[in-house]
């Protein structure tokens, strides 16, 4: 099982100003390590309120190799790429949305210049009563795990992927609060990623004069979770990226040893992308 990343590491930068199809921020984004693509979801603009998303593809230069709309699936909080046996790459999202927000998960394959909406995938509820449903991957452990909602308190379930393709998902892995993202209860949820064990947080804001400001070098913290027993393991605030003008931290992903943080900055409607990450483990 993947050994856990230590949060206290100094982040390194890996993109920095990247652009993507629609001038908004990142949402999340996700690696397909076997064809090195860089997936990043976005909301489109004015499409918040209906849930519509552009999903890049990018290469691991941030250079643009395709783009596809999601109409009315979500915010697009988080997200994941399955690597099949058979070669196929599925990308996992949240849809079905409400409020701007999915009420279900989704995997469908990735094609450039494409529209989808919720009448052309096959939408998965597997949490009853459950709302804001978002995803992630892992493919070490080969665990999916979907962030949800019950009586408007956020927490996840973790399932063998396999299990969670077959549409079983009666038996789950683990069930646990969502707790620690923040020491600001506050502060808005950025983004998760679920990796072996451990499920990782980011939570922050933009930058602003009042509030936030480039000063005091940000409100960006990552914390982990421990997915066996529900724990909060480590949470550190995080100062990657902190030149950024705006700087509001968007997505987490993992990619082989490293653990990445995206952060929005630039303009309001012409905004742009950076990815940090962070490389050191603890073997605990």
């Amino acid at each position: 099982m993947a050994d856990r990343f230590d949060l206290a590491v100094p982040a390194v930068s890996w993109l920095a100003g990247r652009a993507l199809r629609e001038g908004t921020v990142l949402q999340s984004f996700a690696f397909d390590e076997t064809h090195k693509h860089l997936y990043v979801l976005q909301v489109r603009k004015n499409g918040e309120e209906a849930g519509n998303l552009c999903l890049n593809r990018l290469d691991y230069k941030g250079n643009s190799t395709g783009h596809m709309y999601l109409q009315g699936f979500g915010h697009g909080v988080s997200m994941g790429v399955q690597n099949a046996a058979d070669g196929t790459v599925w990308i996992w999202t949240e849809a079905a949305s409400k409020n701007g927000y999915g009420q279900g998960v989704t995997r469908f394959r990735f094609v450039a210049g494409a529209v989808r909406t919720a009448e052309d995938v096959k939408i998965r509820k597997p949490i009853p009563g459950s709302t804001n449903n978002q995803p992630s991957v892992c493919m070490t452990s080969k665990r999916i795990s979907v962030r949800y909602r019950m009586d408007g308190k956020p927490r996840y379930r973790v399932w063998n992927l396999e299990s969670f393709v077959d549409r079983d998902y009666d038996d789950p892995v683990a069930d646990f609060a969502q707790t620690g993202a923040h020491p600001d209860p506050e502060i808005p949820f950025q983004g998760y990623a679920l990796h072996g064990d451990h499920v990782y947080q980011l939570a922050g804001t933009a930058y602003d004069a009042v509030t936030n400001p480039p000063a005091k070098r940000g409100n960006a913290y990552l914390s982990c979770i421990d997915v066996r027993t529900g724990k909060l393991l480590q949470r550190t605030r995080t100062g990657a990226g902190q030149t950024l003008a705006y700087r509001e931290p968007e997505g987490l992903a993992v990619r082989g040893s490293r653990l990445y943080m995206g952060f929005a900055s630039g303009t309001a409607g012409s905004r742009r992308f950076s990815l940090y990450y962070k490389a050191a483990k603890d073997k605990s």
